[in-house]
Protein backbone atom coordinates (compact mmCIF):
# COMPACT_ATOMS: atom_id res chain seq x y z
CA UNK A 1 0.00 0.00 0.00
CA UNK A 2 2.80 2.11 1.04
CA UNK A 3 4.64 1.41 -2.73
CA UNK A 4 1.00 2.45 -4.57
CA UNK A 5 1.01 5.63 -2.46
CA UNK A 6 4.32 6.94 -2.96
CA UNK A 7 3.42 5.75 -7.01
CA UNK A 8 0.27 7.83 -7.25
CA UNK A 9 2.32 11.02 -5.74
CA UNK A 10 5.16 10.27 -8.36
CA UNK A 11 2.66 10.73 -10.70
CA UNK A 12 0.49 13.68 -9.83
CA UNK A 13 4.42 15.53 -9.53
CA UNK A 14 5.13 14.71 -12.96
CA UNK A 15 1.69 15.58 -14.26
CA UNK A 16 1.96 19.17 -12.43
CA UNK A 17 5.19 19.50 -13.52
CA UNK A 18 3.98 18.93 -17.37
CA UNK A 19 1.19 21.67 -16.85
CA UNK A 20 3.27 23.76 -15.44
CA UNK A 21 5.63 24.05 -18.39
CA UNK A 22 2.81 24.00 -20.75
CA UNK A 23 1.45 27.16 -19.28
CA UNK A 24 4.74 28.36 -18.41
CA UNK A 25 4.86 28.48 -22.58
CA UNK A 26 1.46 29.26 -23.83
CA UNK A 27 1.43 32.61 -20.99
CA UNK A 28 4.67 34.67 -22.25
CA UNK A 29 2.90 33.59 -26.78
CA UNK A 30 -0.48 35.10 -25.36
CA UNK A 31 1.01 38.37 -23.83
CA UNK A 32 3.54 38.98 -26.36
CA UNK A 33 0.59 38.92 -28.84
CA UNK A 34 -1.67 41.17 -27.39
CA UNK A 35 1.35 43.63 -27.06
CA UNK A 36 1.70 43.18 -30.76
CA UNK A 37 -1.99 44.47 -31.30
CA UNK A 38 -1.74 47.34 -28.63
CA UNK A 39 1.08 48.92 -30.38
CA UNK A 40 -0.80 49.15 -34.01
CA UNK A 41 -3.47 50.64 -32.11
CA UNK A 42 -1.55 53.35 -30.47
CA UNK A 43 0.42 54.19 -33.81
CA UNK A 44 -3.17 55.07 -35.50
CA UNK A 45 -4.29 57.40 -31.99
CA UNK A 46 -1.77 59.17 -32.41
CA UNK A 47 -2.11 61.10 -35.71
CA UNK A 48 -5.67 61.56 -35.39
CA UNK A 49 -5.16 63.54 -31.73
CA UNK A 50 -2.85 65.50 -33.55
CA UNK A 51 -4.83 67.51 -35.85
CA UNK A 52 -7.47 68.00 -33.34
CA UNK A 53 -4.95 70.37 -31.67
CA UNK A 54 -4.53 72.78 -34.66
CA UNK A 55 -7.27 75.52 -35.73
CA UNK A 56 -9.57 78.22 -33.98
CA UNK A 57 -10.38 75.67 -31.69
CA UNK A 58 -6.86 75.65 -30.33
CA UNK A 59 -7.37 79.20 -28.86
CA UNK A 60 -9.53 77.95 -25.92
CA UNK A 61 -7.31 75.46 -24.85
CA UNK A 62 -5.49 77.70 -22.48
CA UNK A 63 -8.83 78.64 -20.77
CA UNK A 64 -9.88 74.82 -20.29
CA UNK A 65 -6.47 74.03 -19.28
CA UNK A 66 -6.81 76.86 -16.72
CA UNK A 67 -10.57 75.82 -15.36
CA UNK A 68 -9.46 71.78 -15.31
CA UNK A 69 -6.57 72.68 -13.38
CA UNK A 70 -8.79 74.67 -10.94
CA UNK A 71 -11.45 72.03 -10.38
CA UNK A 72 -8.16 69.67 -9.81
CA UNK A 73 -7.21 72.11 -7.12
CA UNK A 74 -10.41 72.10 -5.14
CA UNK A 75 -10.69 68.99 -5.25
CA UNK A 76 -7.22 67.93 -3.89
CA UNK A 77 -8.25 70.78 -1.22
CA UNK A 78 -8.13 69.20 2.56
CA UNK A 79 -11.65 70.60 2.70
CA UNK A 80 -12.82 69.89 -0.63
CA UNK A 81 -16.14 67.55 -1.21
CA UNK A 82 -13.75 64.67 -2.35
CA UNK A 83 -11.81 64.35 0.39
CA UNK A 84 -14.42 64.43 2.75
CA UNK A 85 -16.08 61.58 1.28
CA UNK A 86 -12.86 59.77 0.33
CA UNK A 87 -12.55 57.87 3.90
CA UNK A 88 -15.92 56.31 4.28
CA UNK A 89 -15.56 54.97 0.97
CA UNK A 90 -12.24 53.40 1.94
CA UNK A 91 -13.49 52.36 5.18
CA UNK A 92 -16.57 50.49 3.67
CA UNK A 93 -14.25 48.81 1.42
CA UNK A 94 -12.02 47.45 3.49
CA UNK A 95 -14.77 45.97 5.92
CA UNK A 96 -16.27 44.26 2.97
CA UNK A 97 -15.11 40.25 2.62
CA UNK A 98 -14.72 38.48 -1.13
CA UNK A 99 -15.33 34.64 -1.04
CA UNK A 100 -13.12 32.27 -2.52
CA UNK A 101 -13.81 31.12 -5.57
CA UNK A 102 -11.82 28.10 -5.18
CA UNK A 103 -12.78 26.80 -1.98
CA UNK A 104 -14.37 23.53 -1.40
CA UNK A 105 -17.89 25.10 -2.37
CA UNK A 106 -16.95 26.70 -5.39
CA UNK A 107 -15.21 23.26 -6.46
CA UNK A 108 -18.61 21.55 -5.79
CA UNK A 109 -20.60 23.86 -7.76
CA UNK A 110 -18.04 24.05 -10.91
CA UNK A 111 -17.14 20.43 -11.01
CA UNK A 112 -18.93 17.91 -13.63
CA UNK A 113 -20.43 15.01 -13.17
CA UNK A 114 -16.72 12.91 -13.28
CA UNK A 115 -15.32 15.22 -10.78
CA UNK A 116 -18.71 15.06 -8.39
CA UNK A 117 -18.39 10.89 -8.88
CA UNK A 118 -14.78 10.84 -7.45
CA UNK A 119 -15.67 13.33 -4.68
CA UNK A 120 -18.51 11.45 -3.43
CA UNK A 121 -16.55 8.44 -3.81
CA UNK A 122 -14.00 9.25 -1.71
CA UNK A 123 -16.30 10.47 0.65
CA UNK A 124 -18.20 7.49 1.20
CA UNK A 125 -14.18 5.47 1.38
CA UNK A 126 -13.52 8.35 4.28
CA UNK A 127 -16.75 7.23 5.76
CA UNK A 128 -16.35 3.00 5.53
CA UNK A 129 -12.62 3.92 6.59
CA UNK A 130 -13.44 5.37 10.01
CA UNK A 131 -16.66 3.35 10.46
CA UNK A 132 -14.54 0.65 10.56
CA UNK A 133 -11.80 1.35 12.90
CA UNK A 134 -14.05 2.84 15.29
CA UNK A 135 -16.07 -0.48 15.61
CA UNK A 136 -13.17 -2.81 15.55
CA UNK A 137 -11.46 -0.86 18.26
CA UNK A 138 -14.64 -0.70 20.40
CA UNK A 139 -14.70 -4.72 19.76
CA UNK A 140 -11.31 -5.32 21.28
CA UNK A 141 -11.52 -3.92 23.72
CA UNK A 142 -14.76 -5.60 24.44
CA UNK A 143 -12.80 -9.12 24.00
CA UNK A 144 -9.96 -7.81 26.34
CA UNK A 145 -12.35 -7.38 28.85
CA UNK A 146 -14.15 -10.40 28.57
CA UNK A 147 -10.71 -11.91 28.69
CA UNK A 148 -10.36 -10.65 32.02
CA UNK A 149 -13.79 -12.15 33.07
CA UNK A 150 -12.57 -15.54 31.89
CA UNK A 151 -9.92 -15.49 34.74
CA UNK A 152 -11.86 -14.44 36.99
CA UNK A 153 -14.87 -16.21 36.46
CA UNK A 154 -14.59 -19.54 34.30
CA UNK A 155 -11.97 -21.01 35.76
CA UNK A 156 -12.92 -20.92 39.21
CA UNK A 157 -16.20 -22.64 38.31
CA UNK A 158 -16.93 -26.51 39.51
CA UNK A 159 -17.74 -27.36 36.30
CA UNK A 160 -17.11 -26.55 32.41
CA UNK A 161 -20.93 -26.32 31.95
CA UNK A 162 -21.17 -23.79 34.87
CA UNK A 163 -17.94 -22.06 33.51
CA UNK A 164 -19.18 -21.64 30.00
CA UNK A 165 -22.54 -20.47 31.65
CA UNK A 166 -20.76 -17.43 33.73
CA UNK A 167 -19.19 -16.24 30.12
CA UNK A 168 -21.24 -13.06 27.75
CA UNK A 169 -23.49 -14.18 25.31
CA UNK A 170 -21.73 -13.51 22.13
CA UNK A 171 -18.11 -13.87 23.76
CA UNK A 172 -15.51 -15.66 21.81
CA UNK A 173 -14.74 -17.84 24.88
CA UNK A 174 -17.87 -18.72 25.38
CA UNK A 175 -18.04 -19.96 21.86
CA UNK A 176 -15.35 -21.90 21.88
CA UNK A 177 -16.40 -23.04 25.55
CA UNK A 178 -19.55 -24.24 23.76
CA UNK A 179 -17.66 -25.94 20.90
CA UNK A 180 -15.49 -28.15 23.06
CA UNK A 181 -18.81 -29.29 25.24
CA UNK A 182 -20.63 -30.22 21.81
CA UNK A 183 -17.40 -31.77 20.91
CA UNK A 184 -17.86 -34.38 23.73
CA UNK A 185 -21.33 -34.92 23.42
CA UNK A 186 -20.66 -35.75 19.25
CA UNK A 187 -17.79 -38.02 20.25
CA UNK A 188 -19.76 -41.62 19.34
CA UNK A 189 -20.61 -43.79 16.45
CA UNK A 190 -18.49 -42.87 13.50
CA UNK A 191 -16.83 -40.29 15.48
CA UNK A 192 -15.92 -42.59 18.43
CA UNK A 193 -13.36 -44.11 16.02
CA UNK A 194 -11.54 -40.81 16.23
CA UNK A 195 -9.00 -40.54 19.15
CA UNK A 196 -10.80 -38.05 21.53
CA UNK A 197 -7.32 -35.92 21.83
CA UNK A 198 -7.49 -35.35 17.27
CA UNK A 199 -11.22 -34.66 18.34
CA UNK A 200 -11.18 -32.46 20.58
CA UNK A 201 -8.13 -30.64 19.25
CA UNK A 202 -9.90 -30.51 15.48
CA UNK A 203 -13.34 -28.98 16.93
CA UNK A 204 -11.77 -26.56 19.29
CA UNK A 205 -9.26 -25.05 16.25
CA UNK A 206 -12.31 -24.60 14.18
CA UNK A 207 -14.05 -22.86 16.49
CA UNK A 208 -10.90 -20.36 17.09
CA UNK A 209 -10.50 -19.90 13.15
CA UNK A 210 -13.93 -18.71 12.81
CA UNK A 211 -13.61 -16.55 15.72
CA UNK A 212 -10.00 -15.40 13.63
CA UNK A 213 -12.01 -15.16 10.72
CA UNK A 214 -14.54 -12.79 12.71
CA UNK A 215 -12.31 -10.42 14.04
CA UNK A 216 -10.70 -9.67 10.40
CA UNK A 217 -14.47 -8.48 9.22
CA UNK A 218 -13.37 -5.12 7.59
CA UNK A 219 -9.99 -5.39 7.76
CA UNK A 220 -9.72 -5.97 3.99
CA UNK A 221 -11.87 -3.01 2.94
CA UNK A 222 -9.09 -0.82 4.35
CA UNK A 223 -6.54 -2.53 2.81
CA UNK A 224 -8.14 -1.85 -0.22
CA UNK A 225 -9.20 1.90 0.48
CA UNK A 226 -5.64 2.83 1.74
CA UNK A 227 -4.41 1.35 -2.14
CA UNK A 228 -6.41 2.44 -4.63
CA UNK A 229 -7.54 5.98 -3.23
CA UNK A 230 -4.29 8.06 -4.01
CA UNK A 231 -4.80 6.75 -7.65
CA UNK A 232 -8.66 7.49 -7.32
CA UNK A 233 -7.10 11.11 -6.45
CA UNK A 234 -5.09 10.73 -9.13
CA UNK A 235 -7.78 10.25 -12.02
CA UNK A 236 -9.57 13.37 -10.41
CA UNK A 237 -6.16 15.34 -10.96
CA UNK A 238 -5.35 14.39 -14.59
CA UNK A 239 -9.15 15.29 -14.85
CA UNK A 240 -9.29 18.23 -13.36
CA UNK A 241 -5.75 19.37 -15.36
CA UNK A 242 -7.54 18.10 -18.65
CA UNK A 243 -10.43 20.87 -18.27
CA UNK A 244 -7.86 23.18 -18.11
CA UNK A 245 -6.51 22.74 -20.98
CA UNK A 246 -9.51 22.41 -22.70
CA UNK A 247 -10.66 25.57 -20.98
CA UNK A 248 -7.67 27.20 -22.72
CA UNK A 249 -8.06 25.65 -25.85
CA UNK A 250 -11.91 27.19 -26.11
CA UNK A 251 -11.31 30.52 -24.40
CA UNK A 252 -8.40 31.28 -27.04
CA UNK A 253 -5.96 32.73 -24.51
CA UNK A 254 -3.82 31.60 -21.47
CA UNK A 255 -5.46 34.06 -19.00
CA UNK A 256 -5.05 33.01 -15.09
CA UNK A 257 -8.89 32.73 -14.65
CA UNK A 258 -8.99 29.91 -17.07
CA UNK A 259 -6.42 27.73 -15.58
CA UNK A 260 -6.71 28.47 -11.69
CA UNK A 261 -9.95 27.18 -11.20
CA UNK A 262 -9.81 23.81 -12.52
CA UNK A 263 -5.84 22.84 -11.79
CA UNK A 264 -6.87 23.94 -8.28
CA UNK A 265 -9.67 21.75 -8.42
CA UNK A 266 -7.23 19.06 -9.80
CA UNK A 267 -4.45 19.73 -6.56
CA UNK A 268 -7.86 19.24 -4.25
CA UNK A 269 -8.71 15.72 -5.61
CA UNK A 270 -5.01 14.74 -4.92
CA UNK A 271 -4.83 15.94 -1.26
CA UNK A 272 -8.38 14.20 -0.95
CA UNK A 273 -7.11 11.03 -2.27
CA UNK A 274 -4.21 10.92 0.71
CA UNK A 275 -6.22 12.23 3.33
CA UNK A 276 -8.30 9.39 2.91
CA UNK A 277 -5.61 7.06 2.09
CA UNK A 278 -3.77 7.64 5.35
CA UNK A 279 -5.96 6.60 7.89
CA UNK A 280 -6.93 3.72 6.10
CA UNK A 281 -3.25 2.66 5.93
CA UNK A 282 -2.38 3.65 9.82
CA UNK A 283 -5.79 1.74 11.06
CA UNK A 284 -5.31 -1.13 8.98
CA UNK A 285 -2.01 -1.69 10.60
CA UNK A 286 -2.93 -0.77 14.10
CA UNK A 287 -5.86 -3.06 13.78
CA UNK A 288 -3.99 -6.16 12.73
CA UNK A 289 -1.31 -5.57 15.49
CA UNK A 290 -4.35 -4.99 18.16
CA UNK A 291 -6.11 -8.45 16.45
CA UNK A 292 -2.61 -10.43 17.29
CA UNK A 293 -2.72 -9.64 21.36
CA UNK A 294 -7.11 -10.38 21.54
CA UNK A 295 -5.94 -13.30 19.54
CA UNK A 296 -2.91 -14.85 21.55
CA UNK A 297 -6.00 -14.76 24.82
CA UNK A 298 -8.10 -16.71 22.87
CA UNK A 299 -5.62 -19.35 21.56
CA UNK A 300 -4.66 -19.59 25.35
CA UNK A 301 -8.09 -20.45 26.51
CA UNK A 302 -8.58 -22.85 23.77
CA UNK A 303 -5.85 -24.73 24.64
CA UNK A 304 -6.27 -24.59 28.47
CA UNK A 305 -9.71 -25.62 27.35
CA UNK A 306 -8.55 -28.65 25.62
CA UNK A 307 -6.31 -29.59 28.07
CA UNK A 308 -9.47 -29.58 30.84
CA UNK A 309 -11.77 -31.80 28.56
CA UNK A 310 -8.86 -34.40 27.56
CA UNK A 311 -8.31 -34.95 31.45
CA UNK A 312 -11.90 -34.97 31.73
CA UNK A 313 -12.98 -37.46 29.01
CA UNK A 314 -10.28 -39.71 30.69
CA UNK A 315 -12.02 -40.49 33.88
CA UNK A 316 -15.38 -41.33 34.11
CA UNK A 317 -16.17 -38.76 36.75
CA UNK A 318 -14.24 -36.26 35.02
CA UNK A 319 -16.83 -36.55 32.03
CA UNK A 320 -19.39 -36.22 34.01
CA UNK A 321 -18.08 -33.20 35.12
CA UNK A 322 -17.66 -31.45 31.87
CA UNK A 323 -21.14 -32.71 30.45
CA UNK A 324 -22.07 -31.47 33.73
Amino acid sequence: MLRNSVAALRSVSLIVLSATALLGSVLPATSAAQDKGAKPAAQQAGPAAAPASDGPAGASAPAVSGASAASAASAAAPGGPMAAGAGPVSARQGKETVENPYGLEALWKGSDFVAKTVLVLLLVMSMGSWYIIVTKFVEQGRIKRQAQGVDNGFWNAQTIRQGADTLEDGSPFRFIAEAGLEATRKHEGLLGQINLNDWMSMSIQRSIDRVQSRMQDGLAFLATVGSISPFVGLFGTVWGILNALTAIGVAGQASIDKVAGPVGEALIMTAIGLAVAVPAVMGYNWLVRRNKAVMDDVRSFGGDLHAVLLAAGNTGAGATAAKG
